[in-house]
């Protein structure tokens, strides 16, 4: 659609990298204004997304080496194009959630009421995130000849010329539904780690979905997609810490 917000100069500003950036602060933004509301300090958010937003980079970065395991081995030159480019969500949710995880014990800080806190913040800066997927044409969609196939122009991963399922679209409306779900959910009182295992829950069956959809190389794990694959684990462990309470109840009964 449009991968150049605007040049100045020399200068030029991405409208992905731009979206990116929104994306973070934002995701901060509503996580500070809802940790104060619980006690929870400005600077332990600020932290502890930073440290969570290097974990997640890192994390991006090496799943995408997995994923893109078989063209490293036949080219193993790619690995200098793949430094610069190449991310995969699920890489930085896991990296994030550990690298917030090893922070919170450091701390001494309850890592599920974090977690609890910044999951709904989460889900928001992917769905603003996702928008810049549109803009640059990445993560992109399937041909289609429905009215909501979309015609990339000048996209440098998009096939060019042809009409594609929004994909990109779809996952940020799913993301921004997503977090009105985890909003309206934690403003009733809830167990510790409830609201982040929701999130995990509708992320997962999300992405599960939308996968099928998509028209770019993502690797594989047999008949599922490397994300299709993290997401079915990603929805079983949801589901045991959503009905923690009454599995263990069951064992002690």
């Amino acid at each position: 659609m449009h991968p150049i917000l605007f040049k100045i100069g020399p200068i030029t500003i991405y409208t992905y990298g731009f979206l990116m950036a929104v994306a973070i602060i934002s995701g901060i933004i509503i996580a500070s204004y809802r940790g104060e509301k619980i006690g929870i300090k400005k600077d332990i958010i600020y932290d502890l997304s930073f440290y969570g937003i290097l974990g997640g980079l890192i994390g991006a970065k090496l799943l995408y080496f997995i994923a893109e395991a078989k063209t490293i081995f036949k080219n193993p030159k790619e690995i200098l194009y793949m430094l610069t480019s190449g991310f995969v969500v699920y890489g930085a949710l896991i990296g994030g959630v550990l690298t917030g995880y090893i922070y919170c014990k450091v701390k001494g800080i309850n890592f599920l009421k974090m977690f609890d806190l910044l999951a709904p913040s989460m889900a928001f800066a992917q769905g603003v995130g996702r928008l810049g997927c549109f803009f640059a044409g990445c993560c992109y969609g399937k041909p289609t000849d429905l009215p909501i196939g979309v015609v990339f122009k000048n996209s440098p991963f998009a096939p060019n010329g042809v009409k594609l399922i929004p994909t990109q679209l779809i996952s940020s409306i799913g993301n921004f539904i997503i977090f009105t779900i985890l909003i309206l959910y934690s403003k009733k009182e809830r167990k510790q780690g409830k609201v982040a295992a929701l999130y995990m829950l509708l992320y997962s069956i999300g992405r599960f979905l939308i996968e099928f959809l998509r028209g770019d190389f993502r690797g594989n794990v047999g008949p599922f997609s490397t994300s299709q694959f993290i997401s079915i684990i990603v929805f079983l462990l949801s589901l045991l810490l959503l009905n923690y309470e009454r599995l263990r109840g069951v064992r002690d009964s």
